[in-house]
């Protein structure tokens, strides 16, 4: 498993780098782990005066100071790491690198809420995910998961985006453990009709309690049953759980009580927020700070 870790120096990037060197046998047998830190450019005229090698090596001794601990950290876990001085436009040179180097996961710390509006993750977090269509795990809240098995839930919804993510989890299993206790999650609509006045004299429609829980039956087994059958496939065995009413807060909610990780799908790209991720997944990023694996498809 190919993963790269851009770092900057921050309490965020060594949760990261805390997360992979509790994960050190589980990620595979020769994985190979990408550290990156990106310096800001210097402006044009500095750099002209100073010359390219000059700069290369401000460039590399700043990156150093961060480095240096992380890759310390994960040797003493056992994990051998390479490191990738750059500069330039954060998000911009790190979803480029990804490219590069065809990772096949991003690892970033992040906070919560950024000072800019609507950014959830913070500038960075966010202008990756606007430019990357790699996978990408947001590690926020007090401390990265750790443990041999990890409780991973993967919100699915019969869509190719669901599946995208039951997909990822099956390939990099050891990511989450071989005692990692995997769990369908599916949002349900209740159906609950809202109170409106008379509509000249039309009805509403209204549903039995019985034909609430038909309705929901058809809907929760048409959303799980494609993941079902690419997990019975594999020979994995998942808990299927069925909630009901708002999506992104329902899932947020079970995941803040239940979860050490979260995998959503999510589509591609867009300068803003729900362009980003899609409705759902935003509001789940925006009411829990369980770890957040997003699966592009």
């Amino acid at each position: 498993m190919r993963i790269l870790v851009p770092l900057d120096g921050s309490e965020y990037g060594r949760k990261a780098v805390s997360f992979l060197a509790s994960r050190s046998t589980l990620i595979g047998a020769e994985p190979e782990l990408h550290l990156l830190n990106v310096q800001p450019a210097l402006p044009g005229q500095a750099a002209a005066q100073l010359g390219r090698q000059t700069v290369r090596r401000i460039y590399e001794s700043e990156a150093e100071t961060v480095l240096a601990p992380a890759r310390k950290a994960l040797a003493k876990a056992g994990l051998a790491v390479e490191t990738h001085a750059d500069s330039g436009h954060p998000a911009l040179r790190i979803a480029q690198i990804a490219d590069d180097l065809k990772a096949d996961l991003i690892v970033l710390g992040a906070h919560g809420y950024s000072e800019f509006k609507g950014l959830l993750f913070g500038s960075v977090t966010h202008g990756v995910l606007a430019r990357s269509r790699k996978p990408v795990l947001v590690l926020r809240g007090a401390r990265a998961p750790r443990g041999d098995g990890l409780r991973t839930g993967i919100a699915v919804d019969g869509s190719k985006y669901g599946l995208a993510a039951v997909k990822f989890a099956l390939r990099h299993r050891g990511l989450f453990g071989a005692g990692a206790k995997l769990t369908l999650l599916h949002v349900v609509p209740d159906f609950v009709m809202p109170v409106m006045a008379d509509l000249g004299g039309v009805a509403m429609p209204s549903f039995t309690e019985q034909e609430i829980r038909i309705l929901q039956d058809k809907d929760f087994e048409k959303a799980v049953a494609p993941a079902r059958r690419l997990l019975e496939k594999a020979k994995v065995t998942a808990d299927e759980v069925r909630l009901s009413g708002m999506p992104g807060e329902q899932i947020a909610a079970y995941a803040k009580k239940h979860l050490d990780v979260l995998l959503v799908g999510s589509h591609g790209y867009g300068g803003f927020k729900t362009a980003v991720l899609g409705s759902v997944a935003t509001r789940i990023a925006a009411r829990c700070d369980t770890p957040l694996l997003i699966v592009r498809a």
